[in-house]
């Protein structure tokens, strides 16, 4: 009983040892990288058909070549597209080297500002709103710099 107990402790030790565990660790990362990364190609896919959908209805629709949307919104839905690819792309680069690269994501965060700032209502928000998105943008511009 006592040496079955032994190699029971033993046997979880091994399980729970530092290359073993760091293993396991690795692998749900990955796992949740790639359920992630299909997630987000659903997301980008219904999100670009979703655009030609509203591009096509405002272009075919009552007045030819006006849209019932702003331009600023129809801009917003590109950018959305933009950014949902450039997250795909910084979880195909973990998936690749295993390193979350920090380029990327300042670049990503650069363009979720710009989205901000190019589709930015005065009359919904205050002047603050719009200081702050600019203070936003130069910290993460500054950041890609260095």
């Amino acid at each position: 009983m006592m040496k079955q107990l032994a190699k029971l402790v033993r046997g979880v030790r091994q399980l729970f040892g530092d290359e073993n565990f760091l293993g396991g660790i690795h692998q749900i990362e990955n796992l949740v990288s790639k359920v992630l990364s299909v997630a987000l190609i659903i997301v980008i896919l219904v999100s670009l058909y979703d655009l030609v959908l509203i591009l096509s209805t405002d272009l075919l629709k009552e007045p030819a070549g006006f849209f019932n949307k702003t331009l600023i919104e129809i801009f917003g839905l590109f950018l959305n597209i933009l950014i949902a690819l450039e997250l795909l792309e910084n979880i195909t680069a973990y998936l690749r080297k295993h390193i979350v690269q920090v380029e990327l994501v300042v670049v990503t965060a650069l363009i979720a500002v710009a989205r901000k700032i190019i589709i930015f209502d005065p009359k919904q928000y205050d002047k603050i709103d719009l200081i702050a998105l600019s203070v936003a943008s130069l910290c993460t511009s500054f950041k890609e710099a260095m």
